[in-house]
């Protein structure tokens, strides 16, 4: 499913900044990386050194001479920018472009990133189907291209991988009330011998603290057991 989707750098600047995509690629499971008459002599060590793990994808990357012969293969094309275009295209937020996804599942998709000193050119856009504004700060408004692809390549993952991102962790076994409680009454104990409540008055609202400050921990029966052996061991030490 993830190699479907292919990555469209246009004449893109830095060899590091491909190896950059190449490793974003990477982290959520893509490789289909095609470059654009990239400024630099291809194959580019900068380019490799900063792929780090993901060299594989620099070496099997596609280099086109033109935008067209890139396009040709994929069914749909998104264009990505960071602010709004005067172009006659469809312009589309992440969340759209993660429900087109949903209706296009058999499709091959393709998408475009412009070069790091001015983005996608109005010829680039013409060839696309829908433009993705990225969203960002009004203080800063162009994004690195390394950043907007692993941007992309985040918000297709995390739409195809749903259940990784509801799951949480669940401690093997939570602590009961009941041991959570003798546990404080094990503090109290040893608190009471370190005259620890002054005034005794106050001991009161001091337990209620104690308690509450136990209350917001979802602790296991082990952490249970690992603080029981602090507290006696820090009792001990104490003793003349």
């Amino acid at each position: 499913m993830l190699n479907k989707f292919g990555f469209i750098l246009i004449n893109p600047q830095l060899g590091e900044n491909i190896g950059s995509c190449a490793r974003a690629l990477k982290n959520f499971g893509f490789s289909n990386l095609n470059i654009v008459s990239p400024r630099d002599p291809w194959p580019n060590t900068k380019a490799r050194m900063t792929s780090v793990g993901a060299y594989n994808i620099i070496k099997s990357a596609k280099i086109y001479n033109n935008v067209e012969d890139a396009v040709k293969k994929f069914d749909l094309i998104f264009a990505t920018t960071a602010r709004k275009r005067d172009v006659n295209k469809k312009h589309i937020s992440i969340i759209n472009f993660i429900k087109l996804l949903s209706k296009y599942k058999k499709s091959n998709i393709g998408i475009m990133f412009g070069p790091e000193a001015s983005g996608l050119s109005n010829h680039d856009l013409s060839l696309s189907n829908f433009i993705i504004q990225i969203p960002t700060s009004s203080m800063l408004t162009s994004l690195n291209l390394s950043h907007a692809v692993i941007v992309i390549c985040y918000e297709i993952y995390r739409s195809l991988n749903l259940s990784k991102f509801r799951k949480e962790k669940v401690l093997s076994k939570l602590a009961s009330k009941s041991s959570i409680k003798n546990l404080i009454k094990f503090l109290e104990k040893i608190l009471d011998s370190k005259k620890f409540f002054k005034p005794p008055e106050k001991k009161k609202s001091m337990i209620l603290n104690i308690n509450n400050i136990f209350g917001r921990f979802e602790l296991s029966e082990k952490e249970i057991r690992i603080l029981f052996s602090i507290f006696s061991s820090i009792n001990k030490k104490d003793r003349p």
